[in-house]
């Protein structure tokens, strides 16, 4: 494969960490919602939010309570035209805010940089530590950087699509496990940097969050969704890392692997999307592991072979697939597989959704999983586990979506099916520490 061909670099008139609200061109809306939660996902209600303007916390935009969910209201902030994300070489397409959250019992955290698009809902997820982790008053800090397709990252050095066993050592799964976390590293493999668990699903909204833009087409975010849920998985059956001795899944080198961003805000779009796809991966015919799809912006760098991701929004505006996307990059052998075991859940999607007449053993189970959650997130109304997926339990699925930023259908479909699992883990583990 030929080398990827850095062709230039951006010149600014301003440093991002500069490019305030009020100095756009023109106004467009993007919204923004607060969701705070302790380590276990548990809701911290009557959390205070302090939204201000970059490097000056005297200027106060909103200040926001969080409700028994942890959430706080939606709010409508300024963000640059539309147009800017839609095209390269455009001015910064986001408007940038700072958000410090504080509870009670709580060691305070500070998002530096939140990065608002326009016509989509940027979420802002707060996991507080209790205070008596560190002095009453310390604060987490998360300074979030540029998005890729804005700010300065090295290349990707590129590797072969498929690993030989020779070459990566001894593949450890015998069949592709989606895992519950990956271990991040947080800078180039040699580089000496924390490492940071991660939820799967967690780390892929993180990436495609900062790796593309919430508002291009939707076939064209699923698309890239899709290639960086193929290379991370690669990573994951290859234990490429750990076979060379390092402690850790995955790093947030772009010239490794892809960005990902302590801290940084997700796109509830971009969210949904991996909810419903994340057990999906690529494949070749006869090849068991996922094909580590690589990929590069296509302006600032050539790839051949690979995804632009400028190329691939292009494909998304002429009406495009995403598996016509994938495939004109990749070739007409790549193809959507899935993974039969989802790592970290009680049972794993049982292949058809669950709604109003449905019956049996997997509608028990949800009605005790969110049963369970209700016990934390109390707007979820208890209903009786009969197995008899009727009225009620549509209403506590769909007072669960509203919560945690999902279609509210009241249908247990894939993505609903997942949280709940993952939601429901999470609070009785908390519970039995």
């Amino acid at each position: 494969m030929k080398p990827i061909i850095p062709l230039y670099t951006y010149k600014r008139s301003m440093p991002v960490s500069k490019v305030y609200p009020a100095q756009m061109e023109s106004q467009s809306q993007g919204r923004l919602r607060i969701r705070c939660t302790t380590v276990g996902l548990a809701p911290i209600a009557n959390a205070t939010v302090t939204l201000t303007v970059p490097n000056d916390p005297s200027k106060v935009l909103e200040r926001l309570t969080t409700d028994a969910s942890g959430l706080t209201q939606e709010v409508e902030l300024s963000a640059p035209p539309i147009d800017y994300s839609l095209a390269p070489n455009e001015p910064q397409p986001y408007s940038l805010y700072d958000v410090l959250v504080s509870a009670p019992n709580y060691e305070d955290a500070l998002f530096n940089g939140i990065q608002i698009l326009p016509d989509v809902v940027a979420e802002q997820n707060t996991i507080l530590n209790p205070a008596a982790v560190e002095p009453a008053g310390a604060e987490q800090i998360f300074d979030i950087g540029p998005h890729t397709l804005y700010g300065i990252y090295p290349p990707k050095i590129p590797e072969d699509e498929i690993k030989p066993t020779a070459e990566s050592g001894e593949i450890v799964l015998s069949r592709v496990v989606i895992p519950e976390y990956v271990v991040v590293h947080d800078g180039a493999p040699t580089e000496a940097a924390q490492n940071y668990y991660v939820r799967f699903r967690d780390y892929i909204k993180n990436v495609a969050s900062s790796e593309i833009y919430a508002t291009w087409p939707e076939s064209t975010i699923y698309a890239n969704i899709l290639a960086i849920l193929s290379f991370t998985l690669n990573r994951v059956y290859t234990e490429w890392y750990r076979n060379q001795g390092y402690n850790f899944t995955i790093t947030s080198s772009t010239a490794f692997d892809h960005k990902w961003i302590r801290g940084r805000n997700i796109y509830t779009n971009i969210g949904v999307l991996v909810d419903n796809i994340f057990v999906n991966y690529l494949s070749r015919p006869n090849v068991k592991q996922p094909i580590l799809t690589q990929y590069c912006d296509g302006v600032r760098t050539i790839c051949p072979n690979w995804l632009s991701q400028w190329g691939s929004k292009s494909l998304g505006d002429q009406g495009y697939t995403a598996i016509q996307i994938l495939r004109n990059y990749y070739g007409n052998t790549i193809y959507i597989n899935t993974a039969p075991e989802v790592s970290g859940v009680p049972k794993s999607w049982p292949g058809a959704n669950l709604t109003i007449g449905s019956s049996g053993a997997n509608v028990r189970m949800i009605q005790e999983q969110l049963n369970r959650i209700a016990d934390v997130y109390t707007v979820i109304p208890k209903i009786a586990v009969d197995g008899a997926y009727g009225p009620k339990t549509s209403a506590a699925v769909k007072a669960f979506q509203q919560i945690f930023s999902l279609p509210a259908t009241g249908i247990v479909d894939i993505g609903t099916w997942y949280r709940i699992s993952g939601i429901y883990v999470a609070v009785t583990r908390i519970a039995e520490l």
